[in-house]
């Protein structure tokens, strides 16, 4: 009762400091899988709502969060232990992206964000954004309050769950909008910090080993979206397949959630842990979906050093001396007596932005010259502001609209389709201003890296017009707006439509920064496109059960491509070691159903295969970008046999049969009891779903997730709003004594979309539906 008593009181004291003493009054409704409605006149009292149901499902992963984005990891778990990893089946907290240690991670994200930059951001923002996060912050704090003493075993009891403040709230956004940059040149900028006594030279001794140059996103991020409209579908109006491919652990999981305040905002779909709004979704008029883009959001630049200055922090800028700014940061370190250390590291900032150094990738800190990382994230407190205005827009039109006037996602493509039947695809995200011709010219120093001279001007950042200080705007972010269909698997713009290539404007079309064009695609961008082609011109119209019938098809392109010549060869070798192998591959489905015979011995055949040189008999053709590469080259015949017989004799060591079952081999675990999957790997293979998985084939296959297909969502319109079903894979909740912690799993496992209800009749009448008023002060 004391300890609980106490933990009152703290939360009180953060609600006096951090939040308004107002009211809030938030409907909650659930429906079935436990997918949360929040209703409020405000979005004060929409954040509140929508926080407080999210704690309820997964407050432990978002309490270990918080402790990542405050700095505060080794305080509670030591310098030397990394972010929570997924633990008796509850929760992982660790980053795809930040592979540090507490410490490391600590000084990073304290050093890196900037709290005063952030408030300064939001403070420039709308009233709505400023409401929403201030009520998201007062409703976790609520269910602290109200829950602290029975939290979940993963984090019952624990000194780091505590209550949280508005400049935490920033830092949780600021901090998944830098997953494509900051994040990715993380123990590059820890290593250019210096210690408070350290010495110029002592910027490259201090620093991590970096051997692989970072060029945008990690793997762990990824997703297919797809918008057909009024030319192609079968009642005239926009349909929408989204499907993206996150993390199964970690804050980036997402949160099936509709969110309305009436009369100004009413969106479905899905959120992201400790993002107050639908990032993933629809409305009554407007469906859309993203997929993780090919743009570089960063671009390095190198500085000249004055020598004049023995501490390397002045540098030259059109021939001028300027004086690099600091931040020192301090970080408390558990020790192994239960003491706590401090210890200090100085970050240096350019008007670029950090310093780096990468020493294997030959970028350091000299006495005459450094690096820094310009990043279009760091400052990018839009992201609120615009899924919110997503979430409002009533048409295609108007969402385009939106992504140019606010410029607010970090690192994402949009695809759209609208109730009058048409489609979008547009790379609104935040892409550093740099044109064509900054690259042709000698700004450009080291390529890359994305790496221009820093001490001129004329090879800063450009500046469009009602546009955010330094990336594009609207007129140059690529988009395309079509009747038939767009569609996007993470490759770069200019194939959004196999008819007609999206080329930008005169003279050199968009920037490199988004993407290099006429290039090689994934066999799972390919596969996208040809299974959607096939489909229309066998059916020409197409409706929502069609998407999903292409969303679940499992082809396995890669084998479709390569089978037909291969297994003539391999059975012609008779080599007893194969005759087996060869003959499970000819009757295979060439899918990764659960029922599929011979996806695990094609798989582990072709993560060998794939990198022999030269394999493709017909070259890549950029005029014929779908279809080529194809057919297998005569030379590469013996090494494709060679790559079958180290996978035969894998499946062999690990006791694995070489006709077993997919879904015998391919499962999630959940309090013990082992869920099927099917879905192949995606990208190498050519699966348009693409499920990774944690680990390497065992004897039981491979088991658990890491990251794959998560949210999908299938929305259609009629004449009275939208049609939607959805699902998400691993469920609402990582507690394992949640009801919702793996009841969708099964339904994945079939197929299965279940209905989405979105009017307030559809919401009463599901036969989940459960409903509670939240007010509080």
């Amino acid at each position: 009762m004391r300890t609980q008593a106490l933990f009152g009181l703290l939360v009180a004291a953060v609600m006096t400091t951090g939040e308004a003493a107002e009211s809030f009054r938030s409907e909650v409704t659930r429906t079935s899988y436990g997918v949360v409605h929040v209703k409020a006149a405000d979005f004060r009292s929409l954040g509140y709502g929508l926080a407080h149901a999210y704690a309820e499902d997964n407050i432990c992963m978002l309490a270990d969060t918080l402790l990542t984005v405050r700095g505060e990891r080794s305080r509670y778990f030591g310098p030397d232990e990394k972010a929570t990893k997924p633990k008796n089946g509850e929760y992982g907290a660790a980053l795809e992206y930040v592979d540090l240690r507490n410490e490391d991670s600590d000084f990073f994200f304290k050093g890196y964000l900037d709290p005063d930059q952030l408030r300064a951001g939001y403070a420039a923002s709308t009233q709505e954004v400023r409401d929403v996060l201030a009520g998201y912050v007062a409703g976790y704090n609520r269910y602290l309050r109200d829950h602290g003493a029975g939290l979940p075993a993963a984090c019952k009891g624990a000194a780091w769950v505590k209550p949280m403040s508005l400049d935490d709230m920033y830092l949780l956004i600021a901090e998944k909008a830098l997953h494509a940059t900051g994040e990715v040149f993380a123990a590059a900028i820890v290593g250019a910090a210096r210690e408070p006594s350290a010495a110029v030279a002592m910027a490259k001794s201090l620093a991590p080993a970096v051997r692989k140059i970072p060029m945008g996103m990690p793997a762990g991020l990824g997703s297919n979206g797809l918008a057909v409209g009024k030319a192609a579908s079968a009642n005239g109006r926009g349909i929408l397949l989204g499907n993206p491919h996150y993390p199964w652990t970690s804050a980036d999981r997402f949160y099936q959630v509709h969110l309305t305040v009436p009369g100004k905002y009413d969106a479905m779909g899905a959120s992201l842990g400790g993002m107050p709004a639908v990032v993933i979704g629809f409305n009554k008029d407007l469906a859309w979906t993203h997929t993780v883009t090919k743009a570089v959001h960063f671009t390095t630049f190198k500085l000249d050093l004055d020598p004049a200055d023995p501490t390397g922090t002045t540098y030259f800028y059109d021939g001028a001396p300027v004086k690099m700014t600091s931040r020192t940061v301090s970080v408390d370190s558990l020790q192994a007596d239960g003491t706590l250390a401090s210890k200090q590291k100085t970050f240096y900032f350019s008007k670029q932005g950090a310093v780096i150094v990468m020493p294997d990738a030959g970028v350091d800190w000299t006495a005459s010259s450094a690096f820094v990382l310009g990043d279009a994230n760091r400052g990018n407190t839009r992201l609120v502001q615009q899924w919110l205005a997503m979430g409002k827009s009533a048409n295609v039109a108007a969402l385009k609209g939106s992504l140019t006037a606010i410029a607010g996602l970090p690192w994402v493509n949009t695809i759209a389709a609208d109730r009058d039947g048409n489609t979008l695809y547009m790379d609104g995200s935040a892409v550093p201003n740099m044109g064509t011709d900054k690259f042709l010219s000698d700004c450009l120093i080291l390529p890359e890296l994305v790496g221009f001279d820093g001490s001129r001007s004329e090879c800063a950042w450009g500046q469009d017009p009602d546009t955010p200080a330094g990336i594009f705007g609207g007129a140059n972010m690529p988009a395309q707006e079509r009747q038939d269909y767009v569609a996007n698997s993470n490759d770069a713009y200019w194939l959004s439509n196999a008819r007609e290539f999206l080329t930008g404007p005169a003279p050199y079309g968009y920037s490199p920064m988004y993407g290099s064009t006429g290039v090689e695609q994934t066999l799972r961008t390919r596969i996208g496109f040809k299974q959607l082609e096939s489909a229309l011109s066998e059916e020409r119209f197409l409706d929502t059960d069609d998407l999903q019938r292409l969303m679940f098809a499992n082809r396995v392109h890669a084998a479709e491509l390569i089978l037909p010549e291969l297994l003539p060869a391999c059975l012609a070798s008779n080599d007893r070691q194969l005759l087996l192998a060869c003959a499970v591959l000819l009757i295979w489905d060439r899918k990764a159903d659960l029922d599929s015979r011979g996806a695990v011995l094609f798989r582990e055949f072709w993560n060998i295969a794939a990198a022999i040189p030269d394999k493709w008999k017909v070259p890549f053709d950029a005029a014929d970008p779908v279809n080529t590469p194809r057919g297998l080259a005569p030379a590469a015949k013996p090494a494709m046999l060679d790559a079958l017989r180290a996978a035969v004799a894998k499946l062999d060591a690990q006791r694995v049969p070489l006709y077993g079952r997919l879904g015998d081999y391919q499962n999630e675990v959940r309090n013990g009891k082992r869920y099927p999957l099917h879905g192949a790997i995606g990208d190498i293979d050519g699966s348009y779903n693409s499920i990774n998985m944690v680990g390497d084939l065992g004897p039981a296959g491979y088991t658990n997730v890491s990251w794959g297909t998560s949210y999908i969502q299938v929305v259609g319109f009629d004449q009275a709003g939208p049609v939607a079903k959805g699902l998400l894979v691993y469920g609402q909740s990582v507690d394992p004594k949640s009801t919702h912690y793996a009841d969708q799993l099964p339904l994945y496992a079939r197929k299965t979309l279940f209905k989405l209800p979105f009017t307030d009749a559809q919401i009463r009448s599901d036969v989940g539906y459960q409903y509670k008023v939240l007010t509080g002060n």
